[in-house]
C-alpha cells in the first residue's frame, strides 16, 4: 500500500509541476498574462496625428495583450485633454501617451493621473511633472534647424514673424528658443510671435494682417503643422509669392504641395509613427517590469529633417504610404 500511495503522490506531483511548467510558458508568450489598456492623446485634430496613429496600430499588432484608444483632442485646449483623461483613468487606463498642450498649468493632473496611471509625454512635454520619459522631437535643436533654414532663405537679411498654435506648450516655447539662438548674429529680426489657437482660421488671419501691417516683411514662420497652410493661404490671396519667404514646421498636404509649388522653401518635418509606436512598446515594457528603455534623462529623441523641394516628392511618397493613400 506504501508503494502504491507513494507512485500516486509521485504522478500528482508531477502533474502539478508539469503544469505550473505550461502555465509559466503560456505568460511569457503572451497567451495567459496580464492585459493592458493604453491610450494616446493628442494636442488638437491635425492631419499630423494620423501618422501618429498608424505607429500606435503597429504597436498593437506586435503587443497581443494590449488594447490602445487613440484619443484627439478636437478643439486643441487643455480643458478638452483634462476631459479625456479623466476618461480615461475612469475607465481603467493602466497607462497614457499625451502631448499637454500647457504643460505648466498641467503639471498637477499629470501628476494626480500618475498616481493611478503610468503618464508618458510625447510631442511637448512637461518635463516637472511625474510623467517616466518623453518621447519626441529635440524641440530646440529642430528650432535651430528651421534657423538655418530661415538664414538659406534670406541671405540679405529682412524682418520675420512667426505663428503657432500656443506660446504655452513646451514645443513651441523649445521652437522658438531654437530659432533665437540660430539667428543670433544675424542680420534677422524677429518682430512677434503671433498664436492662434490652432484655430485656422485665426491662423490664416494673423498671417494676412501681418501682411498689410509690415509692407517690408521678409518671411513668415509656422512652428505647428496648422501653420503652414494658413501662412501659404495668406501670402497666396495677397499676391506675395516668391516675394514673403515661408518655412514651416510638419508635412500637411498643404504645407507640401506649398514647397513643390516653391511657395514655401522648406518645411521641418518630426516623425510622429514613432511617437506613436515607441510610446506605447515603452510603457508595455514598463507594466511588464522592464524599465530598462527609460534613459536617465528620461528623454527619447526622434530625429526631424528638413524638407525642400529637391526632397518633397520621395518624402511625399512615404507620407503617402503612412496615411495609408
Amino acid at each position: 500500500m506504501n508503494s502504491r500511495r507513494h507512485i500516486v503522490y509521485g504522478l500528482v506531483f508531477g502533474l502539478l509541476i508539469a503544469s505550473a511548467v505550461f502555465i509559466g510558458a503560456c505568460k511569457q508568450s503572451g497567451g495567459g498574462g496580464k492585459r493592458y489598456k493604453l491610450a494616446f492623446v493628442t494636442n488638437n485634430a491635425s492631419d499630423f496625428w494620423t501618422i501618429s496613429r498608424k505607429g500606435t496600430e503597429k504597436a498593437a499588432a506586435e503587443l497581443p495583450n494590449v488594447e490602445i484608444d487613440f484619443r484627439i483632442d478636437s478643439d486643441g485646449t487643455a480643458a478638452e485633454q483634462q476631459r479625456i483623461v479623466d476618461d480615461l483613468l475612469a475607465k481603467g487606463v493602466n497607462g497614457f501617451a499625451i502631448s499637454p498642450i500647457d504643460p505648466v498649468n498641467q503639471t498637477q493632473m499629470l501628476n494626480r493621473a500618475a498616481q493611478q496611471s503610468l503618464v508618458v509625454t510625447q510631442d511637448s512635454d512637461a518635463p516637472n511633472s511625474n510623467r517616466v520619459c518623453y518621447i519626441g522631437t529635440d524641440n530646440v535643436g529642430a528650432g535651430r534647424q528651421a534657423g538655418e533654414l530661415i538664414k538659406e532663405a534670406l541671405p540679405e537679411g529682412g524682418k520675420i514673424m512667426l505663428f503657432v498654435g500656443s506660446l504655452d506648450a513646451a514645443n513651441a516655447q523649445q521652437r522658438y528658443q531654437g530659432i533665437k539662438e540660430a539667428l543670433q548674429g544675424s542680420n534677422i529680426q524677429i518682430l512677434d510671435v503671433r498664436t492662434d489657437s490652432t484655430d485656422r482660421v485665426r491662423a490664416k488671419s494673423n498671417a494676412s494682417d501681418t501682411l498689410v501691417q509690415h509692407s517690408d516683411i521678409a518671411a513668415l514662420v509656422g512652428l505647428w503643422s496648422c501653420n503652414g497652410p494658413a501662412i501659404v493661404g495668406a501670402v497666396r490671396d495677397a499676391g506675395k509669392i516668391g516675394k514673403v519667404k515661408i518655412i514651416a514646421f510638419d508635412e500637411e498636404d498643404e504645407t507640401l504641395t506649398g514647397i513643390r509649388d516653391g511657395a514655401i522653401y522648406a518645411t521641418v518635418v518630426q516623425q510622429p509613427f514613432e511617437f506613436g509606436y515607441q510610446s506605447m512598446k515603452l510603457m508595455a515594457r514598463i507594466l511588464d517590469g522592464d524599465r530598462s528603455g527609460i534613459p536617465a534623462t528620461k528623454q527619447i529623441f526622434v530625429p526631424t529633417l528638413a524638407i525642400k523641394k529637391e526632397q518633397v516628392e520621395d518624402f511625399s511618397q512615404k507620407i503617402k504610404q503612412l496615411r495609408g493613400r
